[in-house]
């Protein structure tokens, strides 16, 4: 369906020459579905034939409101409005206007939804955008963050439509504009690489190295460079970019390359059947064995491989949730289970033949490490709890991205562009511990992918799903896709504890804790460290902090008694040194040592000094251990001449040391005591022929 514009509209209808004018509009498509090609090319009839229906919004809003361009539609009107008064912009029809207008809605709209920006996936396509936006804002001379400040106008236009954009507004103004921040940083530099560039350019080709470098060194997306590109009428050597890309994707495989006992790369196939959900032992059959990384027949006492079997109680690393460990048994022989990993759908278990010999064929008797597997799933489900009770204080932007569940403590790291508040920490710790005493069952159903989202389960963005999933509920207040082992009631992991939090990415947060017995055994340590404090202190342990908060009042009352006795001791020796400087062509120059001053009694005697001998060239220095302190000062009516910096560098460079500073005032270090009385010595012949006397 064409909607006419009217006579007095430039263009004509579709199909005629004319047509690129804005007289005859698109505004509604129709596609009729009615084959499905498949890999040979071949049309298969459809069982059920369909319509898709395709209608422009803005299209039809800018018809209904009688305009010829999207951008002149009221919602536009009012972010191009917004976007103008911060740049001070008159001419309202600014492509770079339009650009950020429509970015806004983009980037707010993917914040709200809970994407944040990163280098990968959907963060890095939020991130590209928003970098864009900021560069289109830099070409309108706007220097400080104002992408963020768009968030309220859209919430005035779109608050309506879309209720979650006006709740979510702290944290979409938050992640715009710490990303903001974070790109204004090197943006001005990589505008200066890029502009250098092309002035040197011979041709019309960005080269490749460059378009890398501005990528890799100031996070410049390609598409970026190439719209600058484009602006100048040039294009990108994307063959040299992509050479560059390679080298140090090769870089990084080689940095990052590791081995599980030589079982990368090895051509394993067996499906082994996973029972660890159900049992902690099991009976298994031997596929195969592996020394070294070669297939081989048989493991002696003594020797390490790995070992397949076609079924297995224990569980491979995966999701986060390391591998069991535990022990085999046939016959005689006996086989220590080092660690369980997965390589496509076969289980290597790392093993050492304790005892006996174990050959391919053999049945065994498989049995976990029982107490660790417990540990282990207390730390995985405390980790499920910690993961909605984030999402209840924090906000529903929190999702996963990445985990770590061992036998002693759990990791988990979340989306988030702040802090977390020590009062924050706390309501997260005691809601979850709050979950444990209400002792939920933790149930798990078998779904299909589509019906487990449906049903509100919580996908991890990245992870690979197969089509039918494992959904673990634990009550109504966790509900996640997750393959690990876990409690069978929330009761049975005791208790929880965060230990740290910080950050360890842009927009990533990092969380470390314990659960159950460790958590256990962390606050009986806690308590005895607390117990040894008192004892130091001779106090109760229920007055330590008031003791300790004491203890620093005085320590810091002592420190302060320190250093003014230190001052007037430098103030002193300082008046008496006076009476030493020598005059050289209208300066007075003294060189002096100070014994037992710091470096702050050195600056404030260097300032008496020179207010006292009037013209002045004023060197001091203080010796601790093997370290030298030097101050040099030099009044401001003679800097013209002498420089406090070259002074101070004179005598530190005799000393192994060097400095700098201001005309009128520097400071150097050394680490050779022994040269200082010979440096300072020299220093009244160095100010004479410095001066040309």
């Amino acid at each position: 369906i064409f909607y006419d514009h009217g006579e007095d509209v430039a263009g004509g209808p579709p199909g005629t020459p004319e047509e690129d004018g804005d007289r005859y509009i698109e505004i509604w498509n129709l596609v009729f579905m009615q084959y499905d090609r498949d890999a040979a090319g071949n049309m298969n009839p459809l069982p059920h034939p369909s319509v898709d229906t395709g209608m422009g919004l803005e299209r039809l809003a800018a018809v209904l409101q009688g305009v010829h361009n999207n951008y002149d539609i009221d919602l536009f009107r009012h972010l191009i409005g917004a976007i103008a008064e911060l740049a001070d912009e008159k001419d309202l029809t600014n492509t770079s206007l339009r650009v950020i207008a429509d970015h806004i809605r983009a980037c707010a709209f993917l914040v709200t939804d809970g994407v944040v920006p990163s280098n990968e996936g959907r963060g890095y396509v939020l991130r590209r955008i928003v970098r864009r936006a900021i560069r289109h804002g830099h070409k309108l001379g706007l220097r400080e963050p104002f992408f963020y400040k768009l968030v309220g106008p859209l919430c005035e236009v779109m608050g309506d439509a879309y209720p979650e954009l006006p709740k979510a507004r702290p944290q979409v103004e938050r992640v715009l504009r710490q990303e903001e921040e974070r790109f204004a940083e090197t943006l001005d530099h990589g505008m200066t690489i890029l502009e250098e560039a092309i002035a040197k350019l011979d041709g019309t080709v960005i080269p490749g190295e460059t378009v890398f470098k501005l990528y890799d060194t100031y996070g410049f997306p390609v598409d970026l460079t190439a719209d600058i590109a484009r602006e100048r009428g040039l294009t990108l050597d994307m063959a040299g970019f992509e050479r560059e890309m390679a080298a140090q994707r090769e870089r990084a495989r080689a940095a990052s390359s590791f081995s599980v006992a030589g079982g990368e790369g090895l051509d394993v196939d067996v499906q082994t059947v996973f029972t660890g959900y159900d049992h902690l032992a099991d009976q298994g059959q031997v596929q195969a064995l592996f020394r070294d990384g070669r297939p081989v027949e048989r493991l002696a006492e003594g020797e390490e491989g790995l070992l397949v079997l076609d079924r297995t109680p224990f569980y491979a690393e995966s999701g986060g949730q390391v591998g069991d460990t535990g022990a085999l048994r046939v016959g005689d022989a006996e086989l220590q289970v080092l660690d369980t990993q997965k390589q496509g759908d076969a289980f290597l278990h790392q093993v050492r033949a304790q005892k006996g010999v174990v050959a391919v064929g053999d049945k065994l008797e498989a049995r976990v490490d029982k107490q660790r597997r417990r540990q282990i799933a207390d730390n995985h489900s405390a980790t499920h709890l910690l993961h909605a009770a984030l999402r209840k204080i924090l906000g529903g932007h929190v999702q996963q991205k990445g985990s770590l569940v061992e036998a002693d403590r759990l990791r988990f790291d979340f989306s988030h562009f702040d802090a977390v508040t020590p009062a924050q920490l706390a309501q997260t710790e005691a809601l979850v511990n709050e979950q444990i005493r209400a002792n939920l069952p933790v149930e798990t159903r078998l779904m299909a992918q589509e019906d487990a989202i449906a049903a509100g389960a919580m996908a991890l963005f990245g992870e690979k799903y197969g089509d039918t999933v494992r959904v673990l509920s634990m009550g109504d207040f966790s509900v996640e896709l997750c393959g690990g082992t876990h409690v069978s009631r929330t009761g049975d992991i005791g208790l929880f504890k965060i230990v740290s939090e910080g950050g360890v990415a842009a927009g990533v947060r990092r969380i470390e804790a314990v659960a159950g017995e460790a958590a256990l055994r962390y606050i009986g340590e806690t308590e005895k460290s607390l117990q040894r404090l008192a004892a130091l202190l001779k106090a109760d342990t229920g007055i330590v902090e008031a003791k300790v908060q004491a203890l620093l009042e005085r320590a810091r009352g002592l420190e302060k008694e320190v250093e003014q006795l230190k001052a007037r001791l430098a103030s002193s020796q300082g008046g008496d040194l006076a009476a030493q400087a020598v005059d050289i062509d209208g300066i007075k120059v003294l060189a002096a040592k100070l014994d037992g001053a710091d470096a702050k009694s050195l600056r404030d005697t260097v300032d008496q000094l020179k207010n006292k001998l009037g013209h002045a060239a004023v060197v001091l220095a203080a010796v601790d251990g093997d370290k030298v302190s030097l101050v040099a000062g030099v009044t401001k009516d003679e800097t013209r001449r002498l420089k406090a910096g070259d002074l101070v560098n004179s005598v530190a460079r005799q000393v192994g040391g060097k400095g700098g500073g201001r005309p009128d005032l520097a400071m150097a270090g050394g680490k050779d005591p022994a040269g200082l009385d010979a440096a300072l010595q020299a220093v009244p012949a160095w100010v004479r022929g410095h001066l040309g006397g």
